[in-house]
């Protein structure tokens, strides 16, 4: 909804978030200049005009890093060259050296493929545009960046701290690869604080407490971690499924849907199969776990908070599932390489050279290490190896 009153800088100081999605605040006296005020909190400067008979729209910063006055000057250069008959979006892409525009420049460039290109953007978003995102790239200094990142990580964040040292470090160093800055003022920075590798693993008991928890969320939820709990996938691979990569025994995932790009072939236990077969048909959508058939479902931390609630266990994520399959793999006996197939792995065992030229895909292997285990499961579950007695429930 765009609302059209006029600006001063303790309007736009005050100007509150939407309860949902963006809102335009239009500066009447300056035609085409937005302030977008978004849902997160954030307040952007946008140009919108025409070239032709094509509406279009121009970042020219965030507040407040960019002032009003700043915006408006802004406005009224990208605005002669509308009047020059240029597209002042195409001049800025090719002369910009602001770290808004560097940026959207980088994320485009060379974070487009990658699957984490979102969290990416939205860090950078968070903890760097509103900061740095009007100044040059070129005035950049350390000292800025300690400034930032230590900002961070006395806020209680260090490991967001890390991630961001990390995303600045791959800017500058792409930055300085296109010419755009001299040197790369987070060479050789230590990351902030240290990182702590998890080892979590669930016991038996554990495990068994989560799937009969699952049985008590939500059909989609609940589904999706007895399904992780059986294949030993990742979150997203299982939450964001395709009726199309299932196959009456396996599920087929090409290089865009894994983490590592690699395409993924995971075999189907009986008990995995058994609650496939089960599972709803929404509104002829393709999405296994979805409500409205348009999307897959999310609201995975509401979700994780009951999980833990109903089951009683606690201090363990949802990734962590793994390596708890991992681990019971090689309780039972499976060969490493297998066991890092199953988990669509490419390093230790399978990588290096023997990755290069080892193409092997374990498909036999992986199907009979997981009926191993998906018996396993259903063994503990069942009270036939330890845990209470629950049976085996798909949806409804």
């Amino acid at each position: 909804m765009a609302r059209r009153r006029a600006l001063t800088d303790l309007a736009v100081q005050k100007l509150s978030p939407p309860e949902k999605g963006q809102r335009d605040h239009f500066d009447p006296n300056y035609p085409g200049l937005v302030v977008r005020a978004s849902h997160g909190g954030r307040k952007t400067w946008v140009f919108m005009f025409r070239v032709g008979h094509r509406l279009r729209r121009m970042t020219l910063g965030t507040y407040p890093a960019m002032s009003l006055a700043e915006a408006r000057q802004a406005w009224r250069e990208a605005r002669s060259e509308v009047e020059a008959g240029r597209d002042p979006s195409r001049v800025k892409e090719r002369a910009t050296t602001d770290v808004d525009g560097v940026v959207a420049e980088w994320l485009r460039r060379d974070q487009a493929k990658n699957r984490s290109a979102p969290q990416t953007a939205r860090k950078i978003e968070r903890h760097v545009l509103p900061v740095w995102g009007h100044r040059d790239i070129t005035d950049i200094r350390r000292r800025d960046v300690l400034d930032l990142i230590d900002e961070i990580a006395d806020r209680g964040a260090p490991v967001e701290a890390r991630r961001v040292h990390a995303h600045l470090h791959r800017l500058f160093k792409w930055a300085v690869g296109r010419g755009i800055v001299e040197s790369n003022p987070l060479q050789d920075l230590p990351k902030p604080g240290e990182e702590v590798s998890r080892d979590r693993v669930l016991s038996d008991d554990e495990l068994v407490s989560v799937w009969n928890a699952a049985g008590e969320l939500p059909w989609y939820h609940g589904q999706i971690v007895r399904l992780l709990i059986l294949t030993g996938t990742r979150r997203e691979e299982i939450g964001q499924l395709r009726w199309s990569e299932t196959r009456d025994d396996r599920i087929e995932l090409q290089g865009a849907r894994t983490k590592n790009g690699k395409s993924h072939l995971i075999p189907l236990s009986a008990p995995a199969r058994s609650i496939l077969s089960e599972l709803p048909h929404i509104n002829g959508s393709d999405y296994v776990f979805t409500l409205d058939g348009m999307k897959p479902v999310t609201s995975w931390s509401r979700n994780k908070k009951e999980l833990d609630k109903i089951s009683g266990i606690t201090g363990w994520q949802v990734r962590d599932l793994r390596r708890t399959v991992a681990t019971g793999l090689q309780r039972l006996g499976v060969r490493i390489e297998v066991t890092e197939a199953v988990l669509n792995h490419v390093s230790g065992a399978r990588g290096g050279i023997v990755g290069v030229y080892q193409t092997h895909d374990y498909l036999d292997e992986k199907r009979e290490a997981l009926e191993a285990w998906g018996a396993k499961v259903v063994g503990l579950v069942e009270g036939r190896e330890s845990g209470k007695v629950v049976p085996l429930r798909a949806a409804p």
